[in-house]
């Protein structure tokens, strides 16, 4: 009876010790060295990466901490990150809906005529907007930049004149 016992007792001891546990993510989360672990291993794999982004777009809280992030968003408009936002209709659509951050990407564009432009063309080519209204936004672009260049050369002959009466 006693060996019986132990034999039982053993199998059942073991067969425990094999069950899975679960994992808390958020203790998990909670170790800096674990979480900087989690963030490389989803940041270096391709399809983990695409699977995290997919999520933050639908989480509300994701997307305004990334469009209150100047740097993040100072990242995404430079190269072809505009051309990619405008092809996300999420993103473009809260970002439009979020005042402060239209605001902010207005303003950037302005200071970027190759980022405005293209974005001008891309509006065209989806028939967002007529090729009259493109040519007319594309000229007054132009005069912008020669009205700022003028004004910056105007401010530099107005110091270096002010400099020969010392």
């Amino acid at each position: 009876m006693r060996t019986i016992t132990i034999i039982l007792l053993a199998m059942g001891l073991i067969s425990l010790s094999s069950c899975e546990q679960k994992t808390d993510p958020n203790a998990m989360l909670e170790n800096s060295q674990t979480r900087t672990e989690l963030f490389d291993a989803i940041a270096s794999n391709h399809s983990y990466m695409t699977q995290f982004m997919d999520n933050m777009q639908t989480n509300d809280h994701a997307m305004q901490m990334m469009q209150g992030n100047q740097k993040m968003m100072g990242h995404m408009m430079q190269g072809g990150g505009m051309q990619m936002m405008m092809k996300d209709s999420m993103i473009m659509k809260n970002m439009m809906g979020d005042q402060p951050v239209m605001h902010a990407m207005m303003d950037r564009m302005m200071k970027s005529p190759e980022t405005m432009n293209s974005m001008m063309q891309m509006m065209h080519e989806n028939g967002m907007m007529s090729e009259d209204c493109m040519e007319s936004c594309k000229k007054m672009i132009e005069e912008s930049e020669l009205e700022a260049r003028e004004q910056g050369e105007l401010e530099l002959s107005k110091s270096q004149s002010h400099g020969d009466h010392h």
